[in-house]
Protein backbone atom coordinates (compact mmCIF):
# COMPACT_ATOMS: atom_id res chain seq x y z
CA UNK A 1 0.00 0.00 0.00
CA UNK A 2 1.66 3.40 -1.11
CA UNK A 3 0.32 6.23 1.93
CA UNK A 4 -0.19 9.74 0.81
CA UNK A 5 -0.25 12.44 3.67
CA UNK A 6 -0.41 16.37 3.62
CA UNK A 7 3.62 17.05 4.46
CA UNK A 8 3.79 17.97 7.86
CA UNK A 9 4.99 16.10 10.34
CA UNK A 10 2.29 15.12 11.96
CA UNK A 11 1.07 13.18 9.15
CA UNK A 12 4.10 11.06 8.59
CA UNK A 13 4.32 9.62 11.90
CA UNK A 14 0.48 9.36 11.51
CA UNK A 15 1.17 7.38 8.78
CA UNK A 16 4.25 5.66 10.57
CA UNK A 17 1.83 4.67 13.07
CA UNK A 18 -1.21 3.10 10.19
CA UNK A 19 2.50 1.16 8.82
CA UNK A 20 2.62 -0.88 11.99
CA UNK A 21 -1.32 -0.78 13.30
CA UNK A 22 -3.10 -1.13 10.28
CA UNK A 23 -1.91 -2.00 6.50
CA UNK A 24 1.88 -2.31 5.63
CA UNK A 25 3.32 0.71 3.53
CA UNK A 26 5.40 -0.01 0.56
CA UNK A 27 5.86 3.47 -0.11
CA UNK A 28 5.16 7.31 1.43
CA UNK A 29 4.81 10.43 -0.22
CA UNK A 30 3.44 13.60 0.15
CA UNK A 31 -0.07 13.96 -1.86
CA UNK A 32 0.60 17.02 -3.58
CA UNK A 33 3.87 15.55 -4.96
CA UNK A 34 2.73 11.97 -6.29
CA UNK A 35 1.10 11.09 -9.44
CA UNK A 36 -1.40 7.83 -8.86
CA UNK A 37 -0.58 4.98 -11.41
CA UNK A 38 -3.20 2.76 -12.73
CA UNK A 39 -2.21 -0.25 -11.06
CA UNK A 40 -0.94 1.19 -7.52
CA UNK A 41 -2.81 1.14 -4.57
CA UNK A 42 -2.64 4.39 -2.81
CA UNK A 43 -4.06 5.40 0.48
CA UNK A 44 -4.57 9.02 1.92
CA UNK A 45 -4.02 9.34 5.41
CA UNK A 46 -5.39 12.67 7.52
CA UNK A 47 -2.67 13.96 10.07
CA UNK A 48 -3.84 12.36 14.10
CA UNK A 49 -2.12 14.16 16.20
CA UNK A 50 -2.85 11.76 19.48
CA UNK A 51 -1.59 8.90 16.90
CA UNK A 52 1.80 10.80 16.04
CA UNK A 53 2.19 11.94 19.13
CA UNK A 54 2.57 7.64 20.22
CA UNK A 55 5.01 7.36 17.57
CA UNK A 56 6.71 10.60 18.38
CA UNK A 57 7.64 9.41 22.07
CA UNK A 58 8.52 5.81 20.87
CA UNK A 59 11.19 7.24 18.67
CA UNK A 60 12.29 9.17 21.82
CA UNK A 61 12.48 6.02 23.68
CA UNK A 62 13.88 4.15 21.29
CA UNK A 63 16.40 6.48 19.46
CA UNK A 64 19.64 8.20 20.45
CA UNK A 65 19.67 12.06 19.36
CA UNK A 66 22.08 11.48 16.25
CA UNK A 67 19.15 9.10 14.78
CA UNK A 68 16.41 11.74 15.96
CA UNK A 69 18.57 14.80 14.32
CA UNK A 70 18.89 12.40 11.30
CA UNK A 71 15.08 11.64 10.81
CA UNK A 72 14.38 15.56 11.61
CA UNK A 73 17.13 16.81 8.98
CA UNK A 74 16.10 13.75 6.31
CA UNK A 75 12.45 14.77 6.95
CA UNK A 76 13.17 18.65 5.67
CA UNK A 77 15.08 17.25 2.43
CA UNK A 78 13.87 17.98 -0.97
CA UNK A 79 14.49 14.36 -2.31
CA UNK A 80 10.69 13.02 -3.02
CA UNK A 81 11.69 9.51 -1.96
CA UNK A 82 12.97 10.62 1.56
CA UNK A 83 9.44 9.39 3.27
CA UNK A 84 10.02 5.85 2.37
CA UNK A 85 13.93 6.43 2.69
CA UNK A 86 12.73 7.09 6.46
CA UNK A 87 9.77 4.69 6.81
CA UNK A 88 12.64 1.65 6.12
CA UNK A 89 15.62 3.54 8.27
CA UNK A 90 12.70 3.66 11.25
CA UNK A 91 12.01 0.32 10.82
CA UNK A 92 15.03 -0.83 10.77
CA UNK A 93 15.91 0.91 13.93
CA UNK A 94 13.12 -0.29 16.20
CA UNK A 95 14.49 -3.92 15.56
CA UNK A 96 18.32 -2.96 16.31
CA UNK A 97 17.73 0.42 18.57
CA UNK A 98 20.52 2.93 19.44
CA UNK A 99 23.02 0.79 17.16
CA UNK A 100 21.30 1.99 14.16
CA UNK A 101 23.48 4.54 13.26
CA UNK A 102 26.67 2.92 13.34
CA UNK A 103 25.92 0.67 10.67
CA UNK A 104 26.79 3.45 8.01
CA UNK A 105 26.59 1.64 5.11
CA UNK A 106 23.63 -0.56 5.25
CA UNK A 107 21.14 -0.07 2.48
CA UNK A 108 18.27 1.79 4.97
CA UNK A 109 21.16 3.72 6.85
CA UNK A 110 22.82 5.58 4.06
CA UNK A 111 20.31 6.83 1.93
CA UNK A 112 19.20 8.82 5.32
CA UNK A 113 22.88 9.49 6.24
CA UNK A 114 23.43 11.25 2.63
CA UNK A 115 20.29 13.30 2.74
CA UNK A 116 20.82 14.72 6.22
CA UNK A 117 24.29 15.76 5.24
CA UNK A 118 22.63 17.12 2.51
CA UNK A 119 20.12 19.15 4.28
CA UNK A 120 23.15 20.24 7.19
CA UNK A 121 25.06 21.23 4.34
CA UNK A 122 22.71 23.38 2.89
CA UNK A 123 22.14 25.20 6.45
CA UNK A 124 25.38 25.82 6.95
CA UNK A 125 25.76 27.83 3.40
CA UNK A 126 23.02 29.79 4.14
CA UNK A 127 24.24 30.61 7.35
CA UNK A 128 27.13 32.49 5.53
CA UNK A 129 24.58 33.34 2.33
CA UNK A 130 21.61 34.92 4.18
CA UNK A 131 21.66 39.04 4.08
CA UNK A 132 19.13 41.10 6.34
CA UNK A 133 17.56 44.03 5.15
CA UNK A 134 15.69 46.77 7.13
CA UNK A 135 12.43 46.76 5.98
CA UNK A 136 10.84 49.36 8.64
CA UNK A 137 11.20 48.17 11.95
CA UNK A 138 11.97 44.33 11.16
CA UNK A 139 15.32 42.74 9.17
CA UNK A 140 13.92 41.15 6.11
CA UNK A 141 15.75 37.89 4.76
CA UNK A 142 14.67 36.05 1.53
CA UNK A 143 16.26 32.89 0.92
CA UNK A 144 15.35 30.09 -2.06
CA UNK A 145 16.69 27.14 -0.81
CA UNK A 146 16.58 23.68 -1.78
CA UNK A 147 15.78 21.95 0.90
CA UNK A 148 12.85 22.98 3.80
CA UNK A 149 15.79 24.70 6.22
CA UNK A 150 14.20 27.79 7.88
CA UNK A 151 13.07 26.24 11.01
CA UNK A 152 16.88 24.95 11.08
CA UNK A 153 18.05 28.09 11.07
CA UNK A 154 16.21 30.86 12.89
CA UNK A 155 17.79 29.59 16.38
CA UNK A 156 21.24 30.89 14.98
CA UNK A 157 20.06 34.16 14.13
CA UNK A 158 17.73 34.31 17.20
CA UNK A 159 20.57 33.75 19.19
CA UNK A 160 22.89 36.81 17.68
CA UNK A 161 19.85 39.19 17.31
CA UNK A 162 17.67 38.78 20.96
CA UNK A 163 16.68 42.48 20.62
CA UNK A 164 15.78 42.40 16.97
CA UNK A 165 12.86 41.44 14.87
CA UNK A 166 12.91 39.65 11.77
CA UNK A 167 11.66 37.50 9.38
CA UNK A 168 13.41 34.77 7.26
CA UNK A 169 11.01 34.12 4.25
CA UNK A 170 11.40 31.18 2.23
CA UNK A 171 9.98 32.54 -1.13
CA UNK A 172 10.03 28.54 -2.52
CA UNK A 173 7.60 27.86 -0.13
CA UNK A 174 5.56 30.84 0.54
CA UNK A 175 6.48 30.52 4.22
CA UNK A 176 8.54 31.85 7.17
CA UNK A 177 9.67 32.35 10.06
CA UNK A 178 9.12 35.41 12.39
CA UNK A 179 10.91 36.33 15.46
CA UNK A 180 10.15 38.77 17.90
CA UNK A 181 10.88 39.24 21.82
CA UNK A 182 12.57 36.15 22.27
CA UNK A 183 10.38 33.87 20.29
CA UNK A 184 9.66 32.62 16.64
CA UNK A 185 6.64 30.84 14.77
CA UNK A 186 6.59 29.00 11.39
CA UNK A 187 3.43 30.74 8.90
CA UNK A 188 2.74 31.09 5.50
CA UNK A 189 4.01 33.93 4.06
CA UNK A 190 3.14 35.31 0.58
CA UNK A 191 3.54 38.96 -0.80
CA UNK A 192 2.79 40.62 -4.14
CA UNK A 193 5.00 42.90 -4.20
CA UNK A 194 8.60 43.27 -3.55
CA UNK A 195 8.94 45.21 -0.03
CA UNK A 196 10.69 48.33 0.49
CA UNK A 197 14.10 48.97 2.28
CA UNK A 198 14.70 51.78 4.15
CA UNK A 199 16.85 54.86 2.33
CA UNK A 200 19.59 53.83 5.40
CA UNK A 201 19.53 50.40 3.85
CA UNK A 202 20.03 51.34 -0.13
CA UNK A 203 23.07 53.69 1.08
CA UNK A 204 24.25 50.60 3.28
CA UNK A 205 24.15 48.11 0.21
CA UNK A 206 25.63 51.18 -2.44
CA UNK A 207 28.50 50.63 -0.05
CA UNK A 208 29.08 47.44 0.58
CA UNK A 209 28.66 46.61 -3.01
CA UNK A 210 31.03 49.03 -3.66
CA UNK A 211 33.30 47.24 -0.89
CA UNK A 212 32.88 44.26 -2.83
CA UNK A 213 33.86 45.17 -6.52
CA UNK A 214 37.22 46.95 -4.94
CA UNK A 215 38.16 44.66 -2.67
CA UNK A 216 38.37 41.74 -5.69
CA UNK A 217 41.59 41.59 -7.32
CA UNK A 218 41.55 41.20 -11.46
CA UNK A 219 44.68 39.31 -12.05
CA UNK A 220 43.36 36.82 -9.46
CA UNK A 221 39.90 36.58 -10.41
CA UNK A 222 38.67 33.33 -9.84
CA UNK A 223 35.16 32.75 -11.31
CA UNK A 224 35.00 28.67 -11.17
CA UNK A 225 35.96 29.16 -7.42
CA UNK A 226 33.19 31.55 -6.91
CA UNK A 227 30.48 29.68 -8.44
CA UNK A 228 31.63 26.37 -6.38
CA UNK A 229 31.29 28.72 -3.01
CA UNK A 230 28.64 31.00 -4.16
CA UNK A 231 26.04 29.03 -6.71
CA UNK A 232 24.15 31.13 -8.79
CA UNK A 233 20.91 29.63 -8.03
CA UNK A 234 21.87 31.96 -4.65
CA UNK A 235 22.27 34.60 -5.86
CA UNK A 236 19.18 36.01 -6.97
CA UNK A 237 18.66 37.25 -3.07
CA UNK A 238 22.44 38.11 -2.03
CA UNK A 239 22.72 42.03 -2.34
CA UNK A 240 27.08 41.75 -3.85
CA UNK A 241 24.96 39.82 -6.81
CA UNK A 242 21.82 41.77 -7.91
Amino acid sequence: MIYLYDGSFDGFLTVIYEHYYSEKATAIYRKKDYQIGLIDESKTIEADSVKSRKVHEALINKFSTETLNNIQYTFLSCDRNKDTYLLHYIEYGFRIGKRLDFDHTHEVVLPVHQLGKRVSFEVHRFLGLLRFQEVGSVLYSAIEPDNDIITLMVSHFADRLKTERFIIHDKKRKQAVIYADGHWYLSDFHIKEELQISEKEKYLNALWKGYFKQIAIKERENLRLQQQFVPKKYRRNIIEFT
